[in-house]
């Protein structure tokens, strides 16, 4: 359960805050700690935030890649412990995309779980880490089929995401922001999204509900969380400036086109996600029997 708080909490980011008052804050750089490595979902997050926050506070904003351990080694390195931490706010939310590689003989989700089915040695699946949001994601969805896909586990979506268009793995349910470029340019095949509804930014991909599996559904959502202690001015300036970065037309813009929306809300609004978020995860895991250590 802890290294689920961990991955559920540190999705995107930790924010190491000095403890000046909200007065002085911030007098130095600030610094987003990402638990993945560069070029996945969680950094395209992190750093379209850090540029927005970086023009309305007149202070830079640095993103630094701590990847390793499905994010926990960012989140010990930023917040000393996963528990210990200060909900900030919900940053975006929207679909992973189900995708393969062109190599495999699957057009639809269905046909997937049939090749699975014929031959479960024949498939792997690339992910950001073991104990990783996009493992378990990915563990749910085979035991809603009932298949099994050898797990390959990488220090981030990105790295995760290059052996897929190599074919050196096959299977990927990677975010938007990174995955959606490869479909458009045929590198892979997208097979359905992960969210109820499908996306405007690719409107032809079904729904996984769509694809013949009515239960399952997973949003792949980002938030900023800063350690224990944050001083209750600070939480609510960062809240604030988050809140209108993300109201601005060109985040709004940029996010879209990846397939995303902005989220934002109050610090005690995105407590309560993050509470019914690892309630619901760690269901999951026990029933699918997930490890994640």
């Amino acid at each position: 359960m802890k290294r689920i708080a961990s991955w559920l909490a540190i999705l995107v980011a930790s924010l190491a805050a000095g403890a000046a008052g909200a007065q002085q804050y911030p007098s130095k750089p600030v610094k987003i700690i990402v638990g993945f490595a560069p070029g996945g979902g969680s950094d395209f997050i992190a750093r379209v935030v850090a540029q927005k926050l970086t023009e309305r506070m007149g202070t830079q904003v640095i993103v630094e890649n701590r990847p390793g351990a499905g994010s926990v080694l960012g989140s010990e390195y930023a917040i000393k412990s996963p528990a210990d931490i200060t909900r900030i706010v919900q940053l975006s939310r929207g679909p992973y995309v189900v995708a393969v590689h062109p190599s495999v003989q699957a057009k639809t989700l269905q046909e997937l779980v049939a090749l699975a089915k014929r031959d479960p040695d024949k498939l792997a699946y690339a992910s950001s880490g073991n104990g990783s949001h996009v493992h378990v994601a990915t563990e749910y969805f085979l035991y809603t089929a009932g298949i099994k896909i050898t797990h390959v586990p990488y220090k981030g979506t990105g790295p995760a995401l290059n052996d897929t268009i190599a074919g050196t793995t096959q299977l990927i349910f990677g975010s938007v922001a990174t995955a959606l470029q490869y479909v458009k340019s045929g590198r892979l095949r997208a097979l359905a999204v992960t969210t109820p509804k499908r996306i405007a930014a690719a409107p032809d991909v079904p729904t996984v509900r769509e694809s013949g599996y009515p239960s399952y559904e997973v949003t792949n959502w980002h938030g900023l969380v800063g350690p224990k202690g944050m001083s209750k001015d600070i939480v609510e300036r960062l809240n604030k400036e988050a809140n209108e970065a993300l109201k601005s037309k060109d985040a709004e813009k940029v996010l879209a086109g990846d397939g995303l929306e902005p989220a934002g809300g109050s610090a005690a609004e995105f407590a309560v996600i993050l509470k019914n978020e690892v309630a619901r995860w760690g269901e999951v895991v026990k029933q699918a029997k997930v490890r994640v250590d």
